[in-house]
């Protein structure tokens, strides 16, 4: 496979540092860090991506860092930026179910097993979940487990809570709920 070349950018985030890469069209990763895994994080994610990344912009990384901006001040219900990933047939199937999950909504792994059609694949469902390359923008954080309880993040328990929170406020209910 081809190196191809990114642009990648720095958020500063009530969750701590984000790190975002696109292509010039395209957003290809979102990864959550802490001031020890900065620390050669753009190294890191060249491997991990099979890329070459500079720090700078692009129309997608402007986009996303507007849309996510919003996100964060709770003005954006969802992400616009095109998205570049790869992955198996499967864990693509589960990733555009979690799109689907709403906005202050969550759901379980059971739950996007069943959604795809294949209702004994929790377990899979949970590794193609921990994949997912573009967390926030393909909202796994919004997978939890059967029981109700807060499982597995990347990014770690205390974000997907901040995150689930953040969301539950930005919903609105009643006569005035989101359709």
């Amino acid at each position: 496979m081809e190196e191809i070349g990114l642009f990648a950018k720095w958020f500063e985030t009530p969750i701590g540092p984000i790190l975002a890469a696109t292509s010039e069209t395209h957003l290809y990763a979102v990864e959550f860090h802490d001031e020890k895994t900065r620390v050669n994080a753009l190294s890191r994610l060249e491997r991990k991506l099979n890329a070459h990344i500079i720090p700078g912009s692009s129309n997608a990384l402007e986009q996303f860092s507007q849309e996510f901006t919003d996100y964060l001040a709770g003005k954006n219900f969802d992400f616009r930026v095109p998205l570049h990933y790869e992955g198996t047939e499967f864990e693509r199937r589960v990733w555009q179910a979690l799109q689907d999950v709403q906005l202050g909504e969550t759901c379980s792994y059971g739950d996007l097993a069943r959604a795809i059609g294949e209702p004994t694949a929790f377990r899979a469902v949970a590794q193609a979940n921990n994949a997912n390359r573009i967390p926030v923008v393909i909202p796994c954080h919004r997978c939890i487990g059967s029981d109700g309880s807060l499982t597995g993040f990347g990014g770690g328990l205390w974000r997907k809570k901040w995150l689930l929170r953040h969301e539950g406020d930005m919903r609105p209910v009643g006569l005035f709920a989101l359709s």
